[in-house]
């Protein structure tokens, strides 16, 4: 299995359905070579469809930034603090205050599922408003949501252009 494996608080866990796995690093690099290898190797994808969305800040960013997703008001509150208590440490940066956690936080956690599962039904109906049904979710993420992420995190946070919701990693976390 490729990627971060975090058990979700939102299932029990008696059983492995309680463990969401994020294949971001993976899919990101599969997705970056399929489009060249089909155009100068003519080689044909089986079961591309089962591909996932990525749960990166980007797309994910995107639907907290539209008002699509909201944090609970006192998941907020605490990632306020968390904020304030990371900003407090020596050699941060001074940037826009964002509710912060850790990358196994709850949150965190839910925050990249669903932002998963809504890249499928944001891709459904892009093909249907586009009538493109041959649309793969590499193009919509492409064209769209990432994109569309990145340029509203510029013009929402114009000094850092990151997510409305840090997350506290050393860049490992894919």
């Amino acid at each position: 299995m490729f990627g971060p494996v975090m058990p979700s608080s939102s299932t029990t866990a008696d059983s492995t359905d309680h463990f969401v796995v994020f294949h971001k690093l993976s899919q990101w690099m599969t997705y970056s070579i399929m489009e060249p290898l089909e155009t100068m190797l003519n080689i044909e994808w089986e079961h591309s469809n089962l591909l996932t969305g990525l749960p990166e800040y980007r797309n994910g960013g995107l639907l907290i930034d539209l008002g699509f997703m909201t944090l609970k008001p006192k998941e907020e509150e605490r990632g306020l603090v968390n904020y304030k208590h990371n900003a407090l440490k020596p050699g941060q940066p001074a940037v826009e205050v964002v509710p912060t956690f850790e990358p196994s936080d709850p949150v965190i956690i839910e925050w990249r599922a669903m932002t998963v599962a809504t890249l499928d039904r944001i891709a459904v109906e892009v093909r249907k408003q586009l009538n493109l049904p041959n649309l793969t979710l590499a193009q919509v993420l492409q064209g769209g949501t990432w994109n569309a992420g990145r340029e509203i995190a510029s013009v929402s946070r114009p000094n850092t252009k990151g997510p409305p919701i840090a997350i506290l990693s050393d860049g490992t976390l894919f």
